[in-house]
């Protein structure tokens, strides 16, 4: 068996929660996952089943999409609505939806994030997390990521009875919403955390097409969960793609160092052959000229 399968992850289950039902539920143990989610986020996390585990790595290079909550007047230890209140401000005016629509304008493209306490990030070896749990608090490195595109949902004004609006984010891989849901609080002057969150899209895998717990389990009862898995080169779909002659394929197979196609210009690539079916994921090399050496190659009896 494989393939990749998005999966609808419910709230209260870890990514690895997650893995671990699948295990049980296919029986397989080579299963992982792509892009963790938080136990209270709900949504779209891909699932990498059988040889499809050693592109898994590749999806992360893939744009997420979310839909959020924010609530303003009240900041949180983690920044999300599971942390502790550590500061409250009532709104004491009311927001127009231009003034939150010129804010979110001002936060697309390039922006730095400061990762919050409550995170995987490492800092000196040691997740941020693993910090905030002893009560300590470290210096975090600023990051960049990209929002792609910021949409307000939300049609009508911010009051104090109403201090919560939605928003769309697409955005790249490293971006936290919950931070980012902080400093549009900053940007509008109060105190602000992400009270909700569901990822809609992940790479080309959208909410729509993902299976829940209970599908899953119903399809492999009726011997159709096969039938959901979506082809593994779905993972690297945004690499540069070369197709190679049979000869070159077996080559290939057997990881060689071949010439580097003069066309190809991208620090890795896809190889497929004259069946499209994915060879190998290929980079040029890194001390000899015009050639390319295998990063990974992906044989059929593994």
């Amino acid at each position: 068996m494989e393939g990749i399968l998005p999966l609808h992850k419910p709230a209260g289950m870890t990514s690895h929660d997650c893995v671990g039902k699948m295990r049980r539920i296919l029986k397989l143990k080579r299963i992982g996952h792509t892009g963790t989610l938080d136990p209270s986020v709900t949504g779209v996390l891909p699932l990498c089943i059988g040889r499809a585990t050693k592109v898994a790595q590749y999806m992360s290079d893939y744009s997420k999409t979310y839909e959020a909550e924010v609530t303003l007047g009240t900041a949180t230890t983690t920044e999300d609505a599971d942390g502790d209140v550590i500061e409250k401000k009532e709104l004491n005016r009311v927001i127009h939806l231009d003034e939150l629509k010129n804010v979110l304008q001002s936060m697309s493209g390039t922006i730095e994030q400061i990762p919050p306490m409550y995170s995987a990030v490492k800092v000196n070896g040691k997740r941020l997390y693993e910090y905030a749990f002893e009560g300590k608090e470290v210096e975090r490195p600023k990051r960049q990521v990209t929002i792609y595109e910021m949409t307000l949902l939300t049609d009508a004004p911010l009051t104090l009875q109403n201090p919560s609006f939605r928003i769309r984010v697409t955005c790249s891989k490293g971006t936290y919403i919950r931070t980012l849901a902080v400093d549009i609080g900053e940007k509008l002057g109060f105190p602000a955390h992400m009270s909700s969150l569901i990822r809609t899209k992940s790479g080309p895998f959208s909410l729509e097409e993902s299976l829940t717990f209970e599908e899953i389990e119903n399809a492999v009862e009726a011997g159709t969960f096969s039938e959901h898995l979506f082809p593994t080169n779905y993972a690297v779909q945004h690499f540069e793609k070369l197709v190679v002659s049979d000869e070159q394929a077996v080559k290939i197979l057997n990881g060689a160092v071949l010439p580097l196609p003069k066309l190809l210009d991208a620090l890795r690539f896809s190889v497929y052959n004259q069946s499209n079916e994915l060879l190998a994921i290929y980079q040029p090399h890194p001390t000899k000229v015009g050639l390319m050496k295998p990063e990974k190659v992906f044989n059929a009896n593994e």
